[in-house]
């Protein structure tokens, strides 16, 4: 992998702006800005290297559902950080095999080519419409004759379709429900824009999607149903809300104590709050130890690890992360997690050009690896003043239209878990 500069396009902010990405720039305490897309560079990948990611990340979706399965068997809520009766219904959607959308590694690709998995977002991932609009966008502006590693936009159709033909969205009305975020955030409305891109795939799919802030969801106590704004009844709901956040308030207790009279179809199901807690790192290493593709890590303490990275188990964006190396440097971010528990995870060194330390962002969609969106910090840790930079791959062409959809469909149809009888 290497990093280029590049010369911008004229007016990139508002062509990235009026593409959906809505915040091109961070707000910064002080009122300066800083960017967040940024395409002043541009990384360069081989087929070579794709390819070894896309396995490297599907052997990890499926190390992570192992894991899952395994944490809801023999874990407590305690142990997790969840609250109580969460395991419960973890189970159920386990039982019935629920399907889910989609889910984003953050992953370490290190000089020496070993790929190493930092963590996973399973049930509030964001970054798809810089992946699947903006970074598609801009390699068909800038270098049109290259490929992009970046099949985000049509797995999602695909996987809505898939969803809606099989009968898993019931009737095929879909509430697409999303957090506003709080007065002053660094946000910017990210959770707000996400839905909207994932309200625009669905419709694609033939999916009635309809989108409202979540917190103008009510609760019909005769009918012992969820209602929309419009006081229509929700059936089936895609949220971009925490499940551990939700089942500890009001609206969620109504989901555990089993209040619906119909219970709502959820996306992500609720066993995707596995995939979400930083609790899966250890359970991971002690299903699989010693790995390739994993970091030593432990809950509670850091045990033999000379250097190591401690993580609240729901903590996001950087958020409370400490940082402690054999030389003696250490480092605490800000934030509010960490009463609900830590795991302690091997440090990896992450690659550094010109002074960016890289992340790699690697989508999984419909069970299917679906691209990378890289991702540039100032320090070791990726906060919330982190920049999008986009990618091509040097040695492959830009495929057209039916060829993608040819090499989707023929991937699905030959190795995509089906979804569960309906």
């Amino acid at each position: 992998m290497w990093r280029h500069r590049a010369r911008p396009r004229p007016d990139w902010e508002r062509i990235v702006t009026e593409q959906g990405l809505v915040y091109p720039t961070t707000a910064k305490p002080d009122g300066t800005t800083v960017p967040y897309w940024n395409e002043s560079a541009w990384y360069e990948l081989t087929m070579d290297e794709v390819e070894m990611l896309e396995a490297a990340t599907e052997e990890l979706w499926a190390m992570c559902v192992d894991a899952a399965g395994h944490m809801a068997a023999t874990m407590t809520d305690e142990r997790l950080g969840l609250p109580p009766g969460t395991l419960g219904l973890v189970r159920e959607s386990i039982a019935r095999n629920d399907p889910a959308i989609y889910a984003r590694f953050d992953l370490a690709y290190g000089a020496d080519g070993s790929v190493k998995m930092l963590e996973v977002n399973g049930d509030t991932a964001t970054g798809l419409v810089e992946t699947g609009v903006a970074q598609w966008r801009w390699v068909e502006d800038v270098m049109s004759d290259v490929d992009q590693w970046n099949s985000v936009h049509d797995r999602l159709v695909n996987a809505w379709r898939r969803l809606l033909n099989f009968g898993a969205l019931g009737d095929g009305k879909v509430h697409f429900l999303f957090d506003l975020g709080e007065e002053g955030s660094y946000d910017g409305g990210e959770m707000e824009m996400t839905v909207a891109y994932l309200v625009d795939c669905a419709v694609q799919a033939g999916v009635n999607a309809y989108a409202q802030p979540i917190a103008e969801v009510g609760w019909n106590p005769d009918a012992r149903e969820f209602r929309d704004a419009h006081d229509q009844p929700i059936r089936t709901a895609f949220k971009l809300y925490p499940w551990e956040q939700m089942l500890g308030e009001e609206f969620g207790r109504l989901i555990v104590d089993g209040a619906e009279r119909q219970p709502v179809r959820w996306f992500e199901p609720p066993w995707k709050v596995l995939l979400s807690t930083k609790a899966i790192l250890p359970v991971l290493w002690e299903r699989n130890p010693g790995h390739r593709l994993l970091l030593p890590a432990w809950f509670d303490e850091p045990r033999d690890l000379d250097e190591w990275v401690a993580k609240p188990l729901h903590g996001r964006e950087g958020d409370n992360i400490r940082i402690h190396l054999a030389d003696g440097y250490e480092t605490r971010m800000p934030g509010v997690y960490g009463d609900e528990g830590w795991v302690y995870q091997g440090y990896t060194q992450l690659p550094v050009f010109e002074g960016n330390h890289v992340v790699l962002g690697s989508w999984i969609v419909d069970g299917q690896a679906a691209g990378v969106i890289v991702r540039e910090s100032d320090g070791p840790v990726t906060d919330y003043f982190s920049r999008v930079v986009p990618h091509a791959i040097s040695d492959a062409l830009s495929p057209d239209d039916a060829q993608v959809q040819a090499w989707i469909l023929d991937r699905v149809a030959a190795d995509a878990p089906r979804l569960p009888p309906r």
